[in-house]
């Protein structure tokens, strides 16, 4: 029982983090870098604020995957004989799935802005015309990338939130009468 309940608590927690943090960041953090003086701060800024968040990024997508294993693990029955639960799994891993390779290629991209150094941008995502064109080509990836990552990570709680109700003692029951 402790196993599962640590399981649940990384993947939350995780969960929460990479969602929160890549939600903020776009929301707050783009945005807010405009707003550090001229063109360079404006990148200098937002390049120090990511490169800052990815380090805890990969620590809440690490506990998150570990939490996810211990769950899929000490739910194996379940997954195997309660209708509905194998279905939901296979979701939850797909959306996992596509927010790791959206987030993989965001902090490639991000690698290429934050390498260039104080890019002149006017916001962390929106490119001057004198920001060179691979940097620039980077930003507006990374502009519309910005909001898949939460996306992604937002829809994977809803669907731990479905598969919590899974759970109920009720539920059980019936999924398991349904197989």
């Amino acid at each position: 029982m402790a196993r599962n309940t640590l399981s649940r608590a990384m993947h939350d927690v995780g969960l929460s983090a990479w969602f929160g943090g890549t939600l903020a960041n776009a929301v707050a953090l783009n945005a807010a870098a405009a707003e550090a003086g001229g063109a360079r701060d404006t990148g200098r800024v937002a390049n120090a604020g990511w490169d800052r968040w990815t380090p805890v990024n990969a620590a809440a997508i690490g506990a998150h995957l570990a939490g996810s294993v211990g769950q899929l693990l000490g739910n194996r029955g379940r997954v195997a004989r309660q209708q509905g639960v194998a279905g939901m799994s296979v979701l939850k891993t797909a959306l996992t799935l596509a927010a790791l390779g959206v987030t993989a290629y965001s902090r490639v991209l991000g690698q290429t802005v934050s390498g260039a150094g104080a890019v002149p941008s006017r916001s962390g995502t929106k490119p001057t015309k004198r920001a060179r064109a691979e940097v620039a080509a980077a930003q507006e990836q990374l502009d519309r990338l910005q909001w898949v990552v939460p996306a992604l990570t937002g829809a994977l709680v809803v669907v731990s939130s479905y598969a919590g109700e899974q759970q109920r003692p009720s539920e059980v029951a019936r999924g398991l009468a349904q197989r």
